[in-house]
């Protein structure tokens, strides 16, 4: 498409001269720009897809993809049963009943609320999210008395270790000849835990499901919910049917699209909003191309005459300044793709010298909910980004490009 001539001339237009280091200074900027807009966009998307990714794993590998609960005013009870029949269901992976409550966990003279679940110590251990994540103690045991697994931002913030009393308080009393009484249970810390998401490492605890039970008052035969883990998170729609049908009663079915939608909907704006506003970043070194090539133009005005005036077509003038800024848009796309993946896969590792290079906390988790600032990178969104910087790396060149090879060698030869 451009022969030895052309492209000899386009690189050396592109090479600074003393006379000229204005332009070549221009062409830099507009190529820092295409470079730093493609960085940063990788770098964000990546972000973005890593916090949602890890999100959801997170959410999800604690609760589920979805919960049975009984009807208002009813009981789950024989639950035993009704999780034997969604097991044998194809799309369903684990079935674990499960009691829940709020509490008022107080310890060495502090208080703070709480969320308690109840699980068997069998369905506790093999529980994916939890029996790989114990910090202090052990699972040895749990369930042989009134145990309780903790969190470990819980713990540091109440100030309990393992062995330590915590006492529940139920916000639902109990009837005394005093009058009524809040229904209080002492239990012993038996281990930490930690999922890397403060909000269950702050306020999430564990007891044995017949201690719950118990504590809240449901019954033996009966529990607040079964939470079910599918093979395929996105196949709820297939699942709740299934589990309807095998319910022997009807039963109320919360997705966790449901129970987290306002949650993951804000993250999806979030994230077009991001990718709309860092366009304009690439955007913008789009439009520093244009206006470096038009001074390049108007700066070459004699050289494009000399040109034409030797046998050069219009053609020909139109694709050495067509390569010319393209190569910039190249290059800059290039150096860009090459920088944001170096730093989306190796975040963590520059979070971490950066904190301690400064002396402060740069991820928050009580602020973004995780311990770790994760990336994952898309391929396919990579491949869009490059292209659409390319694009208008292309589109810019256009008009100043055109200019050139309108351009009269007559006129341009009069006014040098």
């Amino acid at each position: 498409m451009f022969s030895p001539f052309e492209r000899m001339v386009a690189m050396r237009y592109l090479r600074a001269r003393r006379r000229e280091g204005f332009i070549s200074v221009i062409v830099g900027f507009s190529l820092a720009g295409i470079a730093l807009g493609v960085a940063t966009l990788i770098i964000v998307m990546a972000v973005m897809n890593g916090f949602r990714a890890e999100l959801l794993g997170r959410i999800l590998g604690l609760n589920g993809h979805l919960g049975v609960y009984a009807l208002p005013g009813e009981k789950l009870t024989d639950f035993d049963s009704l999780a034997e029949s969604l097991r044998k269901l194809r799309d369903v992976k684990r079935v674990t009943p499960v009691v829940e409550g709020q509490v008022m966990a107080t310890a060495r003279g502090s208080a703070s609320g709480a969320l308690v679940r109840g699980l068997r110590p069998a369905d506790l251990r093999m529980h994916p999210a939890l029996g790989g994540a114990v910090r202090a103690g052990t699972l040895d045991g749990f369930g042989d008395g009134p145990d309780v697994l903790i969190g470990t931002r819980f713990a540091q913030r109440i100030g309990v270790r393992p062995g330590d009393p915590l006492t529940l308080i139920s916000p639902q009393s109990r009837a005394t000849a005093f009058g009524s009484v809040p229904r209080t249970k002492t239990f012993r810390v038996k281990a930490l835990f930690e999922v890397g998401m403060y909000e269950y490492d702050n306020g999430f605890l564990f007891v044995p499901l017949d201690a719950a039970q118990s504590f809240f008052r449901t019954g033996d035969g009966a529990v607040t919910n079964l939470e079910v883990m599918l093979t395929d998170p996105d196949g709820i729609d297939a699942a709740r049917q299934g589990i309807a049908k095998a319910a022997s009663r009807p039963v109320r079915i919360v997705d966790w699209q449901q129970s987290n939608a306002s949650f993951f909907n804000a993250i999806k704006v979030e994230r077009n909003v991001m990718f709309l506003i860092l366009t304009l970043i690439i955007l913008v070194a789009a439009f520093n191309i244009i206006s470096g090539m038009i001074m390049m133009v108007k700066d070459k005005g004699r050289d494009i005459a000399i040109l034409r005036t030797m046998g050069a077509s219009r053609g020909a003038v139109l694709r050495i300044f067509l390569l010319a800024g393209a190569s910039i848009g190249v290059v800059g796309t290039f150096a860009g793709f090459i920088l944001g993946l170096a730093f989306s896969l190796n975040i963590e590792t520059i979070r971490g010298w950066l904190q301690k290079l400064t002396g402060t906390e740069l991820f928050s988790a009580e602020i973004y909910f995780l311990s770790q600032l994760p990336a994952k990178v898309d391929p396919l969104e990579v491949v869009s980004v490059v292209a659409m910087a390319l694009a208008l790396s292309l589109l810019a060149t256009l008009y100043p490009a055109w200019r050139a090879a309108r351009l009269d060698p007559v006129e341009a030869l009069r006014y040098e």
